[in-house]
């Protein structure tokens, strides 16, 4: 099965094992989803991820994190820009996700990074998505 927006494919799977209370999610790894979840685990949304090598396609497992309580770290996802509509913000453009609770995920010309980080360092780029 072919899927024509792979990052919006993830988001779902990942939003779906957080509403089942699954541990881990695994799903087809590419270049761009491993840095995805790396700005994730950075952040605290996700616990860790592993990059399983095979044949036809790499296997991406991503395991969840969850607070004391047992309430998910993930509240939320949203997919922002998308094949069919690019959404692109310049530094000055860059939201805030829920007053900073939440992060915006930029891909620039320097990688994949939150919208704090892009603010930062003066870069705009595609956002990708919302997290909470």
């Amino acid at each position: 099965m072919t899927v024509t927006d792979p990052i919006a494919d993830m988001l779902t799977r990942i939003r779906n094992a957080v509403l089942a209370r699954h541990d881990m999610v695994r799903l087809p790894s590419s270049k761009v989803k491993v840095a995805l979840v790396e700005v994730l685990r950075d952040e605290g949304f996700i616990t860790d991820f592993q990059v399983l090598r095979g044949r036809p396609q790499a296997t991406l497992i991503v395991r969840l994190a969850y607070g004391e309580k047992g309430e998910p770290r993930i509240n939320g996802l949203k997919r922002i820009s998308k094949p069919g509509l690019r959404v692109y913000v310049g530094q000055g453009e860059i939201p805030r996700v829920y007053g900073g609770v939440g992060i915006a995920i930029l891909s620039t010309s320097l990688g994949i990074m939150t919208g704090q980080e892009a603010r930062r360092r003066n870069v705009g780029g595609e956002l990708l998505c919302h997290v909470w």
